[in-house]
């Protein structure tokens, strides 16, 4: 069997060193145990500007583990992970996919392994809690999933990019056409047997997270419209709301007008009009984001191309040349 640990990399020059050797003594202590014959690990350079690539090609020249892909740019965390599952897919029977900063206990992995030995197809990495993060943090990653729920879209809670999969569960996802991708979505609704390992979170060992504020709200937008058309039916639900209150505003003011009695009600009707007007744009913008999403889709264009390898045996990738329209 051989274990092929996936690790996406943007500007890891002051952690790669230390992930290398950890990730390194899994492997061995995984071959020890003889729970695996072979392990790698793919190391995914997603267009860093430091000296990321260099410290991969340095690490792969000493250390017979090590492999890296280069990107020729920067094409998002979800991407880079793709790329890594492509070139992992026909090269190893178990692929797992970790982030570089150590924050994700490694010694998972090896409880991975077993559930995997297990008959597990699936086994997803879930952080028992989050101490590390900020309040802040905890709390709009909670206000998170809970919406997901809420839009019937399959996600682990808890559960981030940290999981194995076998070949077969890797290959399923790989035949998923979008380019909108949210991977931990995408694995949870494959339905193949899965489990869950828990593990303590902890802080990043060095440099700085990679996902400010905007990038995790526009994640989480991604994950709802990728996953669910309820924010189109909410707004189907709100246009019905607004007719109704509209209806039952005129027979008011009907049966106030045979009363004898005129509405007066200028800052009413303002601010009726404010909020009207507030929600229409509202569902504009999610009309849009649909669209927008479906302006990305069609047009299919590669996911991402590789500039360089460590063994430099692959050529420029096109991942969908082959792919009629």
């Amino acid at each position: 069997m051989k274990l092929i640990l996936v690790v996406p990399c943007y500007n890891e020059e002051a952690v790669l060193a230390e992930t290398t050797r950890q990730l390194s003594l899994i492997l061995d202590e995984l071959k020890e145990k003889q729970r695996i014959d072979e392990g790698c690990i793919l190391y995914v350079n997603d267009g860093s500007k430091d000296r990321t690539w260099e410290l991969i090609e340095q690490f792969a020249q000493q250390n017979d583990y090590v492999e890296g892909l280069k990107l020729a740019h920067n094409v998002g965390h979800q991407h880079a992970l793709w790329a890594g599952l492509e070139w992992a897919a026909d090269r190893g029977d178990a692929i797992v996919t970790i982030d570089a900063d150590l924050q994700d206990d490694v010694r998972a992995i090896i409880d991975m392994t077993e559930a995997y030995l297990r008959g597990n197809e699936v086994v997803f990495g879930v952080r028992r809690e989050r101490k590390t993060d900020t309040v802040f943090k905890r709390t709009t990653a909670l206000a998170f999933y809970r919406l997901m729920q809420m839009m019937n879209s399959n996600t682990v809670y808890n559960h981030a990019d940290f999981r194995l999969m076998s070949r077969r569960a890797v290959n399923a996802l790989l035949s998923y056409p979008e380019r909108n991708l949210f991977l931990r979505g995408m694995v949870a609704s494959m339905g193949f047997k899965t489990e869950a390992v828990y593990y303590d979170r902890t802080e990043r060992f060095a440099g700085e997270s990679k996902y400010p504020l905007r990038k995790m709200l526009a994640f989480a937008l991604d994950g709802i419209t990728s996953f669910s058309i309820r924010p189109l039916q909410l707004i189907t639900l709100l246009g019905l709301t607004f007719m109704l209150i509209s209806v039952g505003v005129i027979i008011y003011g009907i049966v106030k007008h045979f009363e004898g009695q005129t509405i007066e009600g200028w800052t009413s009707l303002m601010v009726s009009i404010w909020f009207i007007g507030g929600a229409i744009l509202v569902a504009c913008g999610i009309i849009g984001e649909y669209v927008g999403k479906i302006y990305i889709e069609v047009k299919r264009r590669p996911r991402y191309f590789i500039e360089k390898t460590t063994t430099d045996d692959d050529p420029l990738a096109d991942p969908y040349a082959d792919i009629p329209y």
